[in-house]
């Protein structure tokens, strides 16, 4: 089996892409998208419809329901899923998306977790409830000034898991982590980047938020309103809080894509520094080079 990554800012033309390489390579593909992965997100989302995926098989694509939890564990789980299909099926394996971060874990490799009691839980769980992610940052640097000084204020998956590390073990975490090393999920893959200048990858930006707005996206946002409510993760999601906004009459409807452009611009801006700064062997190229570019390393 071999397997490969793409990655690239939203909008970059990475689904097309992947599902014309996985036709000519024989693969299937695990997508690395924090909002695709639920059902009932569709537009929101822009994942490949049926029609789209022509045949492919994907995972990481309609996995749980928008009131379920989703972490960094769930996607390694949904990766062992992929590649145990793909080796019993003689399949290659294609990873891609622009939730990059999930694949930065995967190949730095992730420590065992603890066991935490029903108690331990609890109180973990009121902690949260009682606490902003600033105040529980605070708490922790000052236990573990060493561990949370590398911990963004505003990270609340990795200051919740070592708050978690914290109360079940009663050690520091960085302590805990210099016991338990992590153990890498991903092994010598080879990770292709899309590249696109500002202002065209703006464009295409807005081009596609035009599209999702036509193909239903406000009414998509109340569905999802009226069955889930607005207080579950995905709601904070670009494109769903803006038209929360304009369901409310806060904005109108060229406000509406305005500011879904312009926050999906600043998305695109993040990821592009996180893929520079987390990733140092990628092969970074145009859209238009970086197929054949893949199709000589599946040659080999």
């Amino acid at each position: 089996m071999k397997q490969i990554a793409i990655i690239a800012p939203t909008a970059s033309g990475k689904t097309a892409l992947s599902i014309k390489l996985a036709h000519e390579t024989d693969s299937i593909i695990v997508s690395l998208d924090s909002l695709a992965i639920y059902k009932q997100i569709d537009i929101a989302s822009a994942k490949p419809t049926l029609e789209e995926r022509d045949g492919i098989i994907h995972f990481g694509i309609d996995e749980i329901y928008p009131d379920e939890k989703f972490d960094v564990i769930k996607f390694i789980d949904i990766y062992n899923r992929a590649k145990q299909y793909a080796l019993s099926n003689n399949k290659n394996l294609i990873i891609v998306g622009g939730s990059s971060f999930y694949l930065k874990m995967m190949i730095d490799g992730i420590s065992p977790t603890p066991t935490i009691t029903k108690e331990q839980k609890s109180i973990i769980d009121l902690k949260i409830q009682n606490n902003s992610t600033n105040d529980l940052h605070k708490f922790l640097y000052n236990i573990d000034e060493k561990y949370m000084k590398n911990i963004k204020i505003n990270d609340s998956y990795r200051i919740q898991k070592a708050l978690e590390i914290y109360i079940s073990t009663n050690q520091k975490p960085s302590i805990y982590f210099t016991n338990n090393k992590a153990v890498p999920i991903i092994q010598n893959i080879n990770i292709y980047e899309i590249s696109w200048a500002v202002d065209e990858l703006r464009d295409r930006i807005r081009q596609r938020t035009k599209i999702m707005i036509n193909d239903g996206l406000i009414n998509e946002v109340i569905f999802l309103e009226k069955k889930y409510k607005r207080d579950i993760a995905p709601m904070n999601s670009i494109g769903i809080k803006e038209a929360l906004e304009y369901i409310d009459g806060k904005i109108n409807k060229n406000q509406l894509e305005e500011k879904i452009v312009i926050a999906t611009a600043q998305l695109a801006k993040r990821q592009r520094t996180f893929n520079k700064g987390q990733f140092s062997d990628v092969c970074k190229l145009p859209l238009d080079l970086i197929y054949n570019k893949i199709t000589k390393f599946y040659l080999k």
